[in-house]
């Protein structure tokens, strides 16, 4: 652990669990042999590399913020299946490590193995230092179930560049940070640690994941989307763009909704009062540090510590997301 305040490693001994996999952010132990444990470290990347300090609370703020979505979805969507088995630890925790994990990890149930139509994908399994998302009992289908409601980020990029957006042609006109008249889903790869993801079309989606698979998914990440997106409007915030991650329940061939859900790690949070069309837009996610790393030539560098001033802007960027989505003060 790096500091009294922001934890950015956590050891398996002290855990007493035996670790199978460390993220970007989340460090994964095995319970038993249905359970994993997910503890959301304070951690933080931009551009696919993780910055040498972190932010403070940044763990318990994207556990908890999860859970509040978790219950909504599975109050409105309650055919959608989850991966949370309890936000509780598990008995076994040393009592010392108790108050430190308690609000950053959940425990979540394995899912059991999917079969994949994409060759890539299927030598995943073969391979000896599988990416996170292959750990054993636990595959999540190898894609980002992108969902984007305005015009912003790499798919504003393109269209500007060609007119479309993951392939897809796009109106003529559109201007940045426009809100599209129909949310549209934009699957990205999943690349390995120190690799980046790169945005594919449907039709490739259809590839790795089969086409019914691929349609399941698309269908169900708008309707998250729409379900989310209208929440978070009603409370000042507008998500421009979120990433869903799923498994499939090789037994049931049910979607699993895994992963943290629509935190500002994995979203663009705009606030409401401030959008305008045609120009960038403040933020309450990771859009503040990424700026600050293009700005400053850090784009894209290992070994990168942010500035004071960096993590105190982001601290407060995202308790401020979780107060005004949740309703409830960060204590």
């Amino acid at each position: 652990m790096s500091t009294t305040n922001v934890v950015t490693t956590i050891d398996a001994k002290d855990v007493g669990l035996k670790k199978i996999a460390s993220g970007k952010v989340r460090e994964i132990f095995e319970v038993d042999a249905n359970t994993l444990l997910f503890v959301a470290t304070d951690r933080i990347s931009a551009y696919d590399v993780i910055l040498e300090n972190g932010i403070p609370n940044k763990g318990p703020l994207l556990t908890q913020l999860s859970a509040h979505w978790f219950d909504l979805i599975r109050t409105h969507i309650p055919d959608l299946r989850l991966h949370v088995v309890s936000l509780s630890l598990p008995n076994s925790i040393p009592a010392n490590m108790q108050p430190l994990l308690a609000s950053r990890s959940m425990q979540v149930r394995y899912v059991p193995r999917t079969l994949l139509s994409d060759k890539r994908s299927r030598k995943a399994y073969a391979s000896p230092s599988p990416p996170i998302f292959w750990i054993i009992r636990h595959p999540i289908l190898p894609l980002e179930s992108i969902v984007r409601g305005y015009i912003t980020g790499s798919a504003w990029n393109e269209y500007r560049a060609s007119g479309t957006v993951n392939g897809m042609s796009m109106p003529e006109g559109l201007k940045e940070s426009q809100k599209l008249d129909i949310a549209i889903w934009t699957p990205s790869t999943k690349a390995d640690a120190g690799e980046h993801d790169e945005n594919i079309s449907k039709e490739r989606a259809a590839e790795i994941l089969g086409e019914e698979v691929a349609k399941r998914v698309e269908r169900v990440s708008l309707r998250l989307y729409e379900l989310t997106s209208d929440y978070a409007e009603k409370r000042g915030i507008l998500i421009a763009d979120t990433k869903f991650e799923f498994g499939l329940d090789a037994a049931t061939n049910e979607l699993v909704l895994v992963d943290e859900v629509l935190t500002p790690d994995s979203s663009r949070f705009w606030p409401k009062g401030e959008y305008e069309v045609g120009r960038g837009q403040g933020s309450y996610d990771k859009q503040y540090l990424r700026d600050w790393l293009t700005t400053t030539g850090n784009k894209g560098k290992e070994g990168v510590r942010m500035p004071d001033e960096v993590v105190k802007a982001t601290t407060e960027k995202y308790t401020e997301a979780f107060e005004m989505l949740t309703g409830r003060k960060w204590e």
